[in-house]
């Protein structure tokens, strides 16, 4: 594993209890970061922690992210344990049933929308004014190669994705006056908690697309977040790092 020094800094990883936000926080720990695990599943969350590390290091923290007051409770719950956010890692998401749109649950869109979309831009929105006042600040969103290609029977996820490649694009050049790098990956699929969403035809559907010919792992994943969001990362931002085994095609 390539050593990448994050020595005295903050990470919040939302959707940290498990998948890939476990693993990004684990890499961080790993690379002398603290680290707070912000993921609605608190009690998940908490033994997480327990099993990375010490309070010292590691804290876990209830938060829905669709929810702004959710989001500045876990705020100062971190704050008070830490004294600031340095890094945001956004992973927290959903994947939504799949169905052809015009048998799409209305109800579902908006959720995944609010989820992996709108929840996306109020946990950077909760950094943004403190890594301004520090003049500091690394954030990754987590996003996805359904948001650069579209798959079918995903509509909301692949949406969700789109904006969520856009809007880092956006707040990226919005910081880039300051050290504040804002970016994001597309990840093909990784096998985490969030297949138990998806049919098996989707699966192998997803399987199929990528010249690897297997998923990635999150551990491929965290090692390509771990520069990112380093101090080394000084100078890329509003970018989108492809992590699709091949399958992106732009």
């Amino acid at each position: 594993m390539n050593t990448v020094d994050l020595s005295g800094l903050v990470a919040v990883v939302t959707g940290g209890a498990q998948g890939i936000g476990r693993a990004v926080a684990e890499r961080c720990l790993a690379s002398g970061a603290r680290v707070a695990l912000w993921d609605r599943d608190r009690a998940l969350a908490e033994r997480t922690a327990a099993a990375l590390g010490t309070a010292e290091t590691v804290r876990a923290c209830g938060c829905d992210i669709t929810d702004p007051a959710s989001i500045a409770a876990a705020m100062a719950a971190t704050e008070a344990a830490f004294g600031q956010v340095d890094i945001l890692v956004n992973s927290a998401g959903i994947a939504g049933p799949n169905a052809l749109v015009e048998d799409y649950d209305d109800d579902a869109f908006a959720q995944v929308i609010a989820i992996n979309l709108t929840g996306t831009y109020l946990v950077n929105k909760a950094v943004v004014a403190g890594m301004k006042a520090r003049g500091f600040g690394r954030i990754v969103n987590i996003a996805s190669v359904a948001g650069k290609e579209g798959n079918p029977n995903a509509a909301a996820y692949s949406a969700s994705k789109a904006g969520v490649i856009g809007f880092t694009k956006s707040l990226g050049k919005e910081l880039a006056g300051f050290d504040i790098a804002v970016n994001c990956v597309t990840p093909a699929a990784a096998r985490t908690a969030i297949f138990d969403q998806l049919s098996q035809e989707h699966i192998d559907y997803m399987l199929s697309k990528i010249p690897r010919a297997r998923f990635v792992e999150v551990g491929e994943i965290a090692a390509m977040i771990a520069w990112l969001v380093s101090r080394e990362n000084s100078f890329t931002t509003a970018a989108v790092f492809d992590l699709s085994g091949g399958r992106a095609t732009y």
